[in-house]
């Protein structure tokens, strides 16, 4: 089970710097991007590994224990057996506690080199994890130097070919809000202009009418 989880790990290890040197170049955040994905899928699969490597040191545990319960029992009745005189039986009763005991025995070698590979493997699992979340970081220092670079692309074209272009552009606006405000305001002022003679117009006929009031009067 250790090896099989040691030849993951270290497919996986490797496989990285032939994946990065192909797609890198063109598009290191995509290939960063799918290493991530297949390295998850096999770190998946180790977890799964693990717990059946888990389950299968449990059922060493069980067996073993009742392999020792029964061989203390069968050690008991050969016991009895032999007091009582009755010898074929305690033979059967030894014979089954020695076939017991040895089973007990295997059983405790498998369940301790079971712990051990489980151990082993729960702290390769963890290495791998980091080694994820390192690659999790590293694409994001990616993405943020890729974004800079995009960024400083586009103001490199301001000052590159386009910027003529560009400034033209800002020219043509500015002169346009310029003639827009200056529309504006000789309106204004024109609608001010009209309103003012308007108004003094009014007030000179009612001063007329006024004046032509006061000399009928008389």
């Amino acid at each position: 089970m250790a090896n099989i989880f040691t030849r993951i790990f270290d497919s996986i290890e490797s496989d990285i710097h032939s994946l990065l040197d192909k797609k890198e170049e063109n598009n290191p955040i995509q290939a960063l991007n799918h290493y991530l994905r297949q390295s998850e899928k096999e770190t998946e699969k180790v977890r799964k590994l693990i717990e059946r490597q888990r389950q299968l040191k449990e059922e060493f545990t069980v067996e073993r224990k009742e392999a020792d319960e029964m061989a203390d029992k069968r050690k008991h009745q050969a016991e009895v057996a032999e007091k009582a005189g009755e010898k074929e039986l305690a033979e059967f009763a030894l014979n089954e506690y020695e076939e017991y005991a040895a089973r007990a025995e295997r059983l405790t070698l498998n369940e301790v080199e079971a712990m051990k590979q489980l151990e082993s493997l729960e702290k390769r699992y963890e290495e791998m994890q980091h080694k994820l979340k390192d690659m999790r970081l590293k694409r994001m220092e990616l993405m943020g130097k890729e974004n800079v670079a995009r960024a400083r692309y586009e103001m490199n074209k301001l000052t590159g070919s386009s910027a003529d272009k560009s400034y033209l552009k800002f020219s043509e606006m500015e002169r346009y809000i310029e003639n827009l405000e200056s529309k504006v305001t000789n309106d204004y002022h024109h609608h001010t202009l009209d309103s003012k003679i308007a108004r003094l117009e009014k007030e000179m006929a009612d001063n007329k009418n006024k004046d032509e009031k006061n000399e009928k009067v008389i």
